[in-house]
């Protein structure tokens, strides 16, 4: 009885009991996980009375026919709202541009599908909700590009990989500006980057771009302050410093130093704040209106900051959750004594996202002024650090007490646990989906496309409870049609493209919907072969995703040819001999297969190259020739490296979000390699939109 009613209770709960892997083998929840699964969810199931108080709250909240904040609806679709009003009420609809509309709902209590797309409020019966009528797709790659059908082509880039002279040890936005401008002068149509969400400035050891402390703001060491401030004031600060050694020495190193170089550029922009706080300063009417215009959500980051500041200062946890009682809740009477007693560092706090706001506009800029009709691709990552400021800042949006993975899969046989918190689905349902739309705006900001990092997570996420083994967890259902319809009305309002990362166990059905929102799924080339290790053709591939040879999560294509992530897994003692052995075997048949499959074009393998360059060359044409809308080139495959940003299962045992780049942003892409994949990448486009037209 206990067992059976744990398992109504997690169904209830949006939870899988029953699952199938990525072998197709079905697969069931055990009870324990269950349980640890809906504590962290606010639902106790730990005795027989505590599971029937659980179902009891759970039957009585979703049996409640109270009105939510905002409801969803497609564009000239009716919407059903039977279960909160009365056939025929009246309605009155306040136009988001202005003006009114009068409608009746009809017999069945539909309200008629003739409100135009955008955010409406509409009052019933006295009861007032948000109407979010959205397009039917997307902003597509057809819109973006004059040339039909689109057969567009990129670069992707780790942004803190980038080089430039005087960066100070990592890549920032102005390093970026310089590769937007040389990477648009040669055609290209896009060029996407790393996430540059907002970390933990107090803690420089954590810098893993997909573990943010919040995805609704980002990272200020990436800011390029001479952009905004000016060369002259950069300088003073430097010389103020004393750092200019400094910075020079953290230029030579070989991989990134993040906790000596985030400690200079810290170092750096207090200064710099410093100074602009002094005298006369032209630029301030533009900070303050940032500032204005940050509200509620900005402040309260800024407040975050200062409070971890002062956990630090203290020697206590940098966790809010462990943090004392007063300073747990954003809207606490202790904070705003806080905050007035802070008033200095949270400005720093703000100073630095102002700056960091600015340089990245300005990139984007740069990209767009120099012919690329999408420019910036920004990264959301699946999720943000249960610890950090997002989650302290929408407690009741974000699990906090669970993190997200993978199940064990074909790329990861022990499963994946990815240590961030990912939404609330009830809490956002609560909130009338307040920190989804306030995260893709803030993400859609400066950015002529958004990639959604494990796409999936729309429809459902695997959540683990905390301390648990990735095996240990369960997947846990998201109102995916409520948030593709905010999703597509932000992506048309900012005219921005979507990419969906979908690489991994995908639900049945979840691609066609992508599809139907005009979302690119994304097809890398190691993965597209069968079991036999025969590549899929040219004309197999599909126009609803885009191409590449590669991810950072993945061996560079030479580093793949030359068994590199091999070599990494057997030093790091992460494979037995025997399963080395069989890799190495499987790599082999793999190759071969390639080789073959590029082998069809006869231009491929004529050049004076030779080895893994002939393959990389022939490679780019492949996928240049394919009908993919957009194919993207990660420019360590454009310039031949052999090492790969991240090694998945690995933290400090491998350089992971540290490697540079071997030259300088405005001319990596003269280097002779680069010059000729991207010469053969933009003659396959365009002999590829010749062939589909």
């Amino acid at each position: 009885m206990g067992e059976s009613q744990l398992e109504i209770l997690a169904s209830r709960a949006g939870l899988a009991v029953d699952w199938v892997d990525a072998n197709g083998n079905p697969q069931r929840v055990a009870p324990a996980v269950l349980q640890a699964i809906l504590a962290g969810l606010g639902l106790p199931a730990d005795s027989a009375e505590a599971i029937e108080t659980s179902l009891l709250n759970l039957q009585l909240e979703q049996q409640n026919k109270r009105l939510p904040p905002l409801l969803t609806a497609d564009v000239g679709r009716s919407l059903n709202l039977a279960r909160y009003f009365n056939p025929h009420s009246q309605c009155v609809v306040y136009l988001e541009t202005g003006g009114t509309l009068d409608i009746q709902l009809d017999a069945d209590a539909f309200l008629p599908g003739m409100i135009g797309i955008g955010y409406h409020r509409v009052n019933i019966e006295d009861q007032y909700f948000t109407l979010a009528v959205a397009p039917p797709r997307c902003y597509s790659m057809a819109d973006a590009l004059d040339s039909q059908p689109p057969r567009a082509w990129g670069l992707s880039v780790q942004l803190y990989s980038l080089r430039r002279e005087g960066d100070g040890g990592f890549g920032d936005t102005l390093a970026l500006e310089r590769l937007a401008k040389a990477a648009g002068e040669r055609g290209a149509d896009a060029l996407a980057i790393s996430p540059i969400h907002a970390m933990f400035s107090c803690d420089p050891q954590r810098y893993s771009p997909y573990s943010p402390s919040s995805r609704l703001f980002l990272n200020s060491l990436y800011a390029a302050p001479s952009c905004v401030l000016g060369e002259v004031a950069v300088q003073r600060a430097i010389d103020a410093c004393a750092l200019g050694d400094e910075l020079r020495r953290l230029e030579q190193l070989p991989l990134i130093d993040w906790p000596a170089a985030t400690v200079a550029k810290q170092t750096l922009l207090r200064q710099l704040y410093e100074d602009f706080l002094l005298g006369e300063q032209p630029l301030r009417a533009d900070f303050n209106q940032f500032r204005d215009s940050g509200g509620e959500a900005l402040e309260n980051h800024c407040r975050f900051e200062a409070l971890q500041a002062q956990q630090m200062a203290d020697q206590q946890s940098l966790d809010w959750r462990l943090w004392p009682e007063q300073w747990r809740d954003p809207n606490s009477p202790a904070l705003l004594i806080f905050a007035e007693e802070h008033a200095h560092d949270i400005g720093y706090y703000a100073f630095c996202q102002w700056l960091i706001d600015r340089c990245l506009a300005r990139a984007q800029q740069s990209a767009r002024d120099n012919g690329m009709p999408i420019g910036l691709i920004a990264d959301l990552a699946v999720g943000a650090d249960g610890g950090g400021s997002q989650a302290w800042c929408r407690q009741d949006e974000l699990l906090a007490h669970l993190t997200v993975g993978a199940p064990p899969d074909m790329l990861n046989r022990q499963g994946q646990g990815w240590g961030i918190s990912a939404f609330s689905p009830d809490g956002l349902k609560r909130s009338g989906f307040r920190a989804f739309i306030e995260m893709l705006r803030a993400n859609f900001a400066h950015a002529g496309g958004l990639r959604i990092d494990h796409v999936m997570g729309l429809q459902r996420l695997w959540v683990i409870p905390l301390g648990a083994a990735p095996t240990e967890g369960a997947y846990l259902y998201y109102p995916v049609e409520d948030m593709l319809r905010l999703l597509s009305l932000e992506s048309v309002r900012h005219q921005a493209i979507v990419l969906g990362e979908d690489l991994g166990t995908v639900a049945e059905g979840l691609r066609e919907k992508l599809s139907e929102r005009a979302i690119l799924g994304m097809r890398v080339l190691q993965f597209e072969q069968d079991y036999g290790a025969r590549f899929k053709p040219i004309l197999d591939w599909p126009d609803n995703a885009l191409a590449t040879t590669s991810t950072h999560d993945l061996p560079t294509l030479n580093g793949w040819w030359h068994e590199r992530d091999i070599d990494w897994n057997a030093r790091l003692g992460m494979v037995d001999a025997q399963t080395e052995a069989h890799w190495r075997e499987r790599r082999e048949q793999e190759r071969n297969g390639l080789h073959m499959a590029l082998s069809q074009d006869p231009q491929n393998f004529q050049e004076e190259s030779t080895g893994a360059d002939q393959v990389l060359d022939a490679s780019v044409r492949f996928l240049g020739h394919t009908r993919a809308p957009l194919v993207l080139l990660p420019i360590e495959d454009a310039l031949g490296l052999e090492e790969q940003p991240n090694l998945p299962g690995t933290i400090s045992s491998h350089p992971n979000w540290r490697r540079r780049l071997p030259i300088d942003s405005d001319t990596v892409l003269d280097s002779a390699g680069a010059a000729r994949r991207l010469e053969l990448l933009a003659c396959a486009r365009l002999q590829a939109q010749e062939r589909d037209r």
